[in-house]
C-alpha cells in the first residue's frame, strides 16, 4: 500500500535534526523524506499536521502474558496497547506460562504475534531450563526458533558455577546475555530498604543486593568475554559500577525502568499496591543518579516494564500483591516528560527509546536492524505520529491494556500517539484532520 504522510515535521533521533517533510511509503518500506517521486499516486494520506513524525519504538521489557494466558486474548490487547504507545518492536522476557525454554514455544509465540500484524515481537530465550538456575538450555536451537538472547527474567541464578557456564556458552555463539542484578539471598524482600520501609513493616531488599551481583557478573564477564546486557537498574551504587565496566572496556549495556526514572520509595504512600515493583522504588538520590545516566548515556534504554496485572493480583496487601505495572502506552509519554522535567535535549530523550535500544539488539533485529529506531530512505516504515499538544489522562478508560494498574493512574500526561505504521501498514490511529467530518464536530453528519 502507498501512503502519505503530509504537514508533519520529521524528528531523527540519531542526529537531531528536524525539518518540515512528508513522507511517502510503498511496499513497507520509505521511499521519500520530502518531495514524494513524481510517479508516486498514495493510496491514503494521513494529514500530520501539528504533529512530529517518529520513528517507532524499541522497547527492550514488555510481557505480553503470552503463553498461559491465551483464554484471555492478552497478546491481542498488549500488542494492541504496544502500537497504541507507538512501539513498533518489543523484546518479551521468557518467564511466561510455560517458560520459554523450548523451541516450539518460542515458534508458536513468533507465529501468533506475526499473525496479528501489530509490533514486531522478539522473544528472550530462557538461560535455564525452567528458569531453575540448573541446566542450561538449548540455546542455539532457541536462536534459530528466534530468540534475540537470553535471560533469567526476575530469577537469579544462585549457583556461580551454572552462571559462569551459561556466559561461556553463549560467548562462544556470540549470544547476548540479559539478566537483572539482584543477588538471590539479598533480594527476597518487596520494598528498598530504608528509613521509609522500615516504618511501614515491609522487607527490604538493600542496594547491595544489586551491587553484589553486578560485581560478580562483572568478574565472570572478564573471564568468558560474554556480552551482557542489565535489565533495569535501580541504584545509584549500581549506576557507578556499570559506569566504571564500561569505562574498562566491558560488553555490557543496561536499561532502567520508567518506574524507577520517576518515582521513589514515597510513592508507595498507604501502601499503594500499584507500586509493589520489580525492582523496588528506591530513594530519591537514586532516581537523580538514575535519571543523569540516562542522559550522559551510562544507562542505554528507557524501557517500559510493561507487565499487566490483574485485580485479584493486586487487589491484596502490599506485600502479597502480585509486582508489576502496565506502562508500555506511557513509554514515550513518560520519556518526554523526564527530558522536559531535567532539560534534556529531545533527540536525545527519543533517542533513549528508539537508536539506542535498537543498537542494543544489534544484529538479532535481523532484517530491520538497519533501520530500527531511525528514518530512512529506504528503511522499513516502521513509524509514529505524535501530537505534542495532546493532553490525556491514564485510566482504564484511556488504556488498550486489559491491566490498568499503574503507580501513573490518574494523572495527566501531555502528548499522544494519533498513528503507528508498522511495515508501512497503519496498526493504529486516532482521527486526523482530513478523516473528520465536514462540520468539524464528532458526528457523521457531513454538515459544510
Amino acid at each position: 500500500m502507498k501512503i502519505l504522510i503530509q504537514g508533519g515535521r520529521i524528528l531523527h533521533p540519531a542526529d537531531g535534526t528536524e525539518q518540515p517533510a512528508d513522507v511517502a511509503i510503498a511496499d513497507g518500506r520509505i521511499v521519500a523524506l520530502g518531495a514524494a517521486p513524481a510517479d508516486f499516486v498514495p493510496e491514503r494520506t494521513l494529514d500530520a499536521r501539528g504533529c512530529l513524525v517518529l520513528p517507532g519504538l524499541v522497547d527492550l521489557s514488555a510481557r505480553m502474558r503470552e503463553p498461559g494466558q491465551e483464554h484471555a486474548r492478552m497478546l491481542e490487547t498488549e500488542m494492541a496497547a504496544a502500537v497504541a504507545g507507538g512501539v513498533t518492536s518489543l523484546v518479551c522476557p521468557p518467564d511466561t506460562d510455560p517458560i520459554l525454554d523450548e523451541q516450539g514455544l518460542v515458534e508458536m509465540l513468533k507465529f501468533r504475534s506475526g499473525r496479528l500484524h501489530q509490533a514486531r515481537l522478539y522473544p528472550l530465550g530462557a538461560l535455564t531450563h525452567g528458569l531453575k538456575g540448573e541446566v542450561l538450555t538449548e540455546m542455539v536451537e532457541l536462536s534459530e526458533s528466534g530468540c534475540v538472547g537470553f535471560s533469567q527474567a526476575e530469577v537469579p541464578i544462585v549457583d556461580t558455577q551454572v552462571l559462569l557456564r551459561a556466559l561461556q556458552y553463549a560467548a562462544t555463539f556470540g549470544y547476548t546475555v540479559w539478566l537483572r542484578p539482584q543477588d538471590a539471598w539479598l533480594g527476597g524482600g518487596v520494598a528498598a530498604s530504608g528509613a521509609l520501609s522500615m516504618r511501614m513493616g515491609l522487607s527490604g531488599v538493600p542496594v547491595v543486593a544489586e551491587t553484589i551481583a553486578l560485581m560478580t557478573l562483572f568478574e565472570l564477564m572478564r573471564a568468558t568475554g560474554a556480552r551482557v546486557h542489565l535489565c533495569r537498574l535501580s541504584s545509584a551504587a549500581g549506576v557507578e559500577l556499570v559506569r566504571a565496566a564500561k569505562a574498562s572496556g566491558l560488553p555490557v549495556t543496561c536499561d532502567v525502568s520508567i518506574n524507577s526514572l520517576h518515582l521513589t520509595d514515597v510513592d508507595m504512600g498507604y501502601f499503594d499496591s500499584r507500586t509493589r515493583l520489580q525492582p523496588p522504588l528506591r530513594q530519591q538520590a537514586d532516581r537523580a543518579a538514575l535519571r543523569a545516566a540516562l542522559a550522559d548515556g551510562t544507562i542505554d534504554a528507557l524501557v517500559s516494564n510493561h507487565t499487566p496485572v490483574t485485580e485479584d493480583e493486586k487487589a491484596l496487601p502490599f506485600a502479597e500483591a502480585e509486582p508489576g505495572a502496565t506502562g508500555i502506552e506511557l513509554l514515550l509519554p513518560l520519556a518526554l516528560q523526564w527530558a522536559r522535567e531535567e532539560g534534556v535535549p529531545l533527540a536525545t530523550a527519543l533517542a533513549t527509546v528508539t537508536t539506542r535500544p535498537a543498537a542494543v539488539l544489534g544484529r538479532a533485529l535481523g532484517a530491520e536492524a538497519d533501520s530500527a529506531g531511525r528514518l530512512a530512505v529506504g528503511g522499513t516504515a516502521d513509524l509514529c505520529l505524535w501530537d505534542p499538544q495532546d493532553h490525556w489522562q491514564v485510566s482504564g478508560a484511556t488504556l488498550r491494556s486489559q491491566s490498568s494498574y499503574t503507580p501513573f493512574g490518574g494523572h495527566e500526561m501531555q502528548g499522544r500517539v494519533r498513528a503507528t505504521l508498522v511495515g508501512g501498514q497503519v496498526v493504529h490511529e486516532l482521527p486526523f484532520a482530513a478523516d473528520a467530518p465536514a462540520c468539524g464536530c464528532a458526528c457523521q453528519c457531513g454538515a459544510a
